[in-house]
């Protein structure tokens, strides 16, 4: 049974993994079309459209996490009456929030445009429309029966649904700027392919579950998703706030620098997320059975599995992340790419983000949204604040250090919380933290010496590789003098494994 989990886990760890390197190419790809066919101020104001359109998440109030962490004890025991219900509630809940969605899309599609002098009215009318068209798709049909997926642990599924959406995306995107460059149209084809998603979804659901349609709504769960709603305020800000305010208080072309730094953090982000949604599901069970020792044994092994994950990729990327964008844009002279402190400062801010991801990860598994409001009010006010104090004189910059405090404020807070929910020593993570900034720093001193004198692919990816075996070799001297309990357990996960597969 344990090996059959194991595997299951390393599943949905290969699939997270896929669908992160579609991302990855579609964030890389697309982006750099509309640039070429378009121009920056057309890229800002997709940037800038889709992160408007984003604000419906807030109408969730939390629901999809508090879904997910609901259905766990169902699954354990076999609960069908108590699944059926919770997913009868969401999906009437989610549908709802369609149609609100609908009516919050078109009032945008109406007022967005007055503000926007660079486009015509009706030109950025319909675009507005046509982007909205993947989320109302998500929220009318699949989202119920994604988190039904994910709970579950069969996430292979979702991750493998979207990958097929992305890599049809961008197929059918660069033969469109082709034949017909049109922005409207290219988004339009990336928006109906979200159909696959009810279609597939739906097909694995009717072979797994017996689910009761005629099953009683929960309402003690749409009174628990006010608990999941600070968390859900938190993480929208955390990913909107600095688009929102450089929209509104510089212009296109910085949303568009903004949005093209945010590939490569975002891409780093996917992958790192994607690690950490295959193991939650573990985490979560064993919080449901009760199993103290298990979840400080998987938080150790979670723990490290991110730190050495999240240091070695934002190190290497706070090292690369000027010379790609000048790469990527090269030939593109309506903006000025050339943001190395706003680069690094923003690898930063992520890195803090995602950090605490085991522990966040933990709590959410632990349904313990209530208990987190405070913090994530005072999380989101920070960002807010500190962004608007120092956007107007500051811009880039300015919105980034409001992030950079803002999480570094959550992640205290949510290490303490921690400890009062498995009293699990906060100095554990805190030591960590110190043992991996110091090969960090030795690392970034030698890479200095070998910087890129000629910004070209060649020589970026040469760098790429020396970077990466210097700072690599650092964090494997680190592992093996400080973490050998967590490769030994890392080794034998592989050794059984390797004689299953014999």
């Amino acid at each position: 049974m344990k090996r059959l989990k194991g595997k299951i886990t390393a599943i949905n760890i290969i699939a997270n993994l896929v669908l992160q390197l579609a991302n990855i190419l579609t964030w890389f790809i697309i982006p750099k079309l509309i640039l070429i066919y378009f121009g920056s101020e057309v890229n800002g104001l997709v940037s800038s459209i889709t992160q408007f359109l984003s604000y419906i998440g807030l109408v969730e109030a939390g629901i999809t996490g508090v879904v997910t962490a609901s259905l766990y004890k169902p699954l354990i025991n076999n609960d069908i009456d108590k699944i059926s219900s919770i997913i009868k509630t969401s999906n009437n809940f989610y549908k709802k929030i369609g149609l609100i969605f609908i009516i919050y899309s078109m009032i945008l599609a109406l007022i967005y445009p007055i503000f926007f002098k660079e486009f015509s009215y009706f030109y950025i009318f319909s675009l507005t429309i046509i982007l909205s068209i993947s989320l109302l798709i998500q929220y009318m049909y699949s989202l119920t029966l994604k988190n039904l997926l994910y709970a579950d642990k069969k996430g292979y599924v979702v991750s493998l649904t979207q990958t097929l959406i992305l890599i049809l995306t961008i197929i059918l995107s660069y033969v469109s700027v082709k034949i017909y460059p049109n922005i409207h149209l290219l988004k339009a084809i990336s928006g109906l392919l979200f159909i696959l998603q009810p279609l597939i979804f739906n097909k694995m659901i009717k072979k797994n579950y017996k689910i009761n349609k005629d099953a009683k709504e929960d309402n003690k769960l749409l009174k628990e998703r006010w608990n999941g709603f600070a968390i859900n305020i938190a993480a929208f800000i955390h990913n909107c706030t600095d688009i929102t305010l450089l929209t509104i208080f510089t212009n296109l072309r910085i949303v568009s620098i903004y949005s093209v730094y945010a590939i490569v953090t975002n891409g780093l982000k996917a992958i790192v997320n994607a690690i950490a949604s295959a193991i939650t599901p573990t985490i979560g069970l064993s919080y449901a059975k009760g199993d103290r020792i298990e979840i400080n044994k998987n938080m150790d092994i979670y723990e490290y599995i991110m730190f050495i994950t999240i240091f070695f990729l934002f190190t290497i990327a706070g090292l690369l992340i000027k010379p790609f964008v000048l790469i990527y844009t090269n030939g593109i002279n309506d903006a000025n790419y050339n943001q190395l402190l706003f680069g690094i400062l923003l690898v930063i801010a992520e890195a803090i983000y995602l950090i605490k991801l085991p522990h966040l990860n933990l709590a959410y598994s632990a349904n313990k949204f209530k208990e987190l409001t405070k913090p994530a009010y005072i999380e989101a006010s920070i960002n807010i604040i500190i962004s608007l104090l120092l956007v107007k004189k500051y811009g880039l910059i300015g919105v980034t250090v409001g992030t950079i405090i803002a999480m570094t404020y959550r992640l205290i807070k949510q290490i303490s919380f921690t400890k009062k929910l498995i009293d699990r020593k906060q100095l554990i993570f805190y030591k960590k933290i110190i043992i991996f900034l110091i090969p960090t720093i030795i690392g970034i001193g030698i890479c200095t010496l070998l910087p890129i004198k000629e910004y070209t692919i060649i020589n970026w990816l040469i760098h790429a590789i020396y970077y990466s075996l210097i700072i690599g070799m650092l964090y494997l001297i680190t592992s093996i003098l400080f973490f050998k309990k967590e490769l030994i357990f890392i080794k034998n996960y592989q050794n059984k494994k390797d004689i299953k597969n014999k």
